[in-house]
């Protein structure tokens, strides 16, 4: 593999690691920050989700910038946001002025997870391109270890620990920022978007330095020809694109409904309501953590050899006979399985949706409507991800575990007969082909 292509899709998978930390470093600061400003229940709720609100905004408007100011401006302003947000926080005097920051840094996470895939996959050649656009996804795992660890360790060092919490992000903010000045644009949209032949043909002979420049001049015209107005014109909303369009949708649905964030967010109470302590319950997940981020590595390793739909069965599967045990365990009360059960449950997200979600709808989509088609994939995301998140204690509230459970896992049946009859396998196809193959002319 080309060195610079791994460096260049490095430092775009960073803001994933960002996305990570921001996401959970909240989790150290949360019970201070009501404390301190005596915020009431449904207060400290809108302060810790603040973040999340953003995100939903930054993943509806994240193409925008990307198709009008480029892949590369973008990323650098997901660099600035993230250091704003992370700064903010740190230094608020007050409960608005937080909610503010967090809000800041939530659309750099929304527009990070549109952008990021994108550039990757326009950079990188087909065979490696799975490996390297699923970087992002190693990369928030890999953040949010590292905020749980970077929480542990600030948290002793005295009443101020929640403010350097939050800041410490700043740091690998400044990293990131500095580090984006180094890419090259995207040689799609250059030629594209921009229509820069000389700019495109430049970046394309960095990215396979191996080929001749005729080779280089043809793959460029292949480029041209697919983003051109007889191809690619029009609006997205269009028959033409119903089949990228319901796959970026369906494959974003199935991710939430496989009941991933919950069993992320609400982990100690799901191990509480097995009669685990809550000491205990804790424990065991920071071992989710750890088996997201081994085996999130495991996917990126086969998500070029085996192919995106080998991996989304393995997933399916998984996820229907985890979640069917943990369901049954609930049912009969053989809680000493569902430990176990959900460590399974976290291996088979990783390896399957986890690795795939992100490098497959940044491929599926034609280069003149790329960016509308993640910002698609991405807000629908988040949106289930949102409700999902408000409604699951509700949920087991409401209902008994097992029913909540069995539920889940109905779902991911859906979701195996879907990738059965409708996904493609994108696995070493230039992007242009998939166009092809998805009838998209």
């Amino acid at each position: 593999m080309n060195s610079r292509i791994f460096f260049w899709s490095l430092t775009s998978a960073l803001a994933g690691f960002l996305f990570g930390f921001d996401t959970v470093v909240i989790s150290g600061a949360e019970k201070t920050i009501q404390t301190l400003w005596g915020l009431s229940p449904a207060l400290h709720g809108i302060a810790m989700a603040s973040a999340l609100y953003g995100t939903v905004v930054g993943s509806l408007l994240g193409g925008w910038p990307a198709d009008r100011f480029g892949r590369k401006a973008t990323l650098l302003w997901i660099g600035v946001l993230y250091f704003l947000g992370a700064v903010g926080s740190a230094l608020a005097p007050n409960v608005a002025t937080f909610i503010m920051a967090r809000v800041i840094g939530g659309l750099g996470i929304g527009i990070s997870t549109v952008v990021a895939p994108m550039y990757i996959s326009e950079i990188a050649p087909p065979k490696y391109r799975g490996r390297l656009a699923g970087m992002f996804q190693f990369n928030i795992v890999f953040g949010i270890l590292i905020a749980f660890v970077s929480n542990a360790l600030l948290a002793g060092i005295g009443e101020n620990a929640w403010r350097w919490m939050l800041g410490v992000a700043a740091f690998p903010s400044l990293l990131y920022t500095a580090l984006c000045f180094g890419l090259p644009e995207s040689p799609r949209w250059l030629l594209g978007r921009k229509g820069d032949r000389e700019a495109g043909l430049d970046v394309l002979q960095r990215v396979q330095p191996d080929l001749s420049k005729a080779e280089i001049a043809a793959e460029a015209d292949v480029i041209i020809a697919a983003s051109s107005e007889q191809v690619s014109s029009g609006n997205f909303w269009t028959a033409r694109l119903r089949k990228p369009i319901m796959l970026a949708i369906l494959i974003a649905f199935f991710n939430q409904l496989s009941g991933i964030n919950a069993i992320l967010y609400f982990a100690p109470r799901i191990f509480e309501l097995t009669g685990l302590g809550a000491k205990a319950a804790l424990l065991k997940s920071v071992g989710i953590g750890i088996t997201n981020l081994v085996f999130t590595f495991v996917g990126l390793w086969l998500i070029d050899r085996l192919g995106r739909r080998t991996l989304l069965y393995i997933g399916s599967f998984g996820y229907i006979i985890s979640l069917g045990l943990v369901a049954w365990a609930f049912f009969t009360g053989h809680f000493s399985i569902v430990p176990v059960c959900i460590f399974a449950f976290i291996a088979a997200h990783a390896i399957g949706q986890g690795a795939v979600i992100w490098v497959f709808i940044s491929e599926i989509f034609p280069n003149r409507h790329r960016a509308e088609g993640q910002t698609l994939g991405s807000f629908t995301h988040w949106i289930f991800a949102a409700l999902l998140t408000t409604f699951f204690p509700q949920m087991v509230a409401a209902f008994q575990p097992g029913y909540v459970f069995a539920f889940f896992a109905g779902m991911m049946v859906l979701q195996l007969i879907w990738v059965k009859t409708l996904v493609p396998e994108t696995k070493g196809v230039p992007l242009e082909q998939i166009q092809k193959q998805l009838g998209i002319e």
